[in-house]
């Protein structure tokens, strides 16, 4: 976490601007925070850059899962061998979410490497939240085309795509719709600190509406640049209705993920 906070800090190049961070905290206060949003369950996205990283990262995710009540254990891959082998025991020792981040790792979703992973979690049902659009900024494989390369080979698989694909919302939502195992979800998408670079066509805001089983609240706490009520207050000036946030909040995580 320190490392990931000196890179916002310094804007690095996946940022390219000033990211302040809102809870910069110890642990045990981040998750007092968090719980006294209300949340009931919640994920603990890992990623790896490199080789030799996905492993040990799974390791503290399992750990940090076990001691944590309502942390969904999570997991990651990297396009490396013995990347099917590590999936495959995770899924069976309980992961309930792989977190799979494009533009960091700057590999190929579609590559060779990663083909029998993904069919793994296709086989499995276990959803993947992957970044995968082009914001902040684009990198050599964000984009649809990768993705849609990806669902052309496993199109059961139950991805998330974060930031609703942003910048290229558009296009991911037509991926939204032509895959059933597709879910969005909203993380920092309608928020001030990105309508003023990345905003969300109002065009779109129909379809949005029609995927309203399969759209996902999204937060990316305790890394972001606002107050977190900010993300909620967002979605509900959208004026989609008290059921689409309903179930947007929480029952479309609830039933995804199975929890109570």
């Amino acid at each position: 976490m320190a490392k990931v906070w000196a890179y916002f800090d310094a804007a690095g190049p996946l940022v390219g601007r000033e990211w302040p961070i809102a809870y910069r905290l110890a642990e045990e206060e981040r998750l007092a925070v968090l719980r006294g949003f209300g949340v009931r369950a919640f994920t603990s996205m890992i990623y790896p850059h490199k080789p030799g990283m996905a492993v040990w990262l799974n390791g503290w995710a399992a750990g940090f899962a076990a001691r944590t009540p309502g942390c969904l254990r999570t997991a990651t891959f990297f396009p490396e061998d013995g990347a099917a082998a590590y999936v495959r025991a995770e899924v069976a020792d309980g992961a309930r979410v792989f977190k799979a981040h494009v533009q960091v790792g700057g590999y190929d979703p579609a590559g060779p490497l990663l083909d029998p992973v993904w069919g793994a979690l296709a086989e499995a049902g276990t959803p993947v939240v992957i970044h995968c659009g082009s914001g902040p900024v684009p990198a050599r494989y964000t984009g649809p085309g990768p993705v849609a390369r990806l669902l052309a080979r496993h199109p059961r698989l139950r991805l998330v795509i974060a930031h609703l694909g942003m910048p290229e919302y558009v296009e991911f939502l037509d991926l939204a719709e032509r895959y059933p195992g597709v879910h969005l979800d909203t993380t920092m998408a309608f928020t001030d600190f990105f309508e003023r670079t990345a905003p969300f066509p109002r065009a779109a805001l129909g379809r949005l509406a029609d995927l309203g089983d399969r759209v996902l609240f999204g937060s990316d706490f305790p890394n972001i640049p606002y107050g977190y009520a900010h993300a909620l207050e967002a979605l509900t000036r959208l004026e989609l209705g008290e059921e689409w946030l309903r179930a947007v909040c929480y029952g479309n995580g609830a039933r995804l993920f199975g929890v109570g």
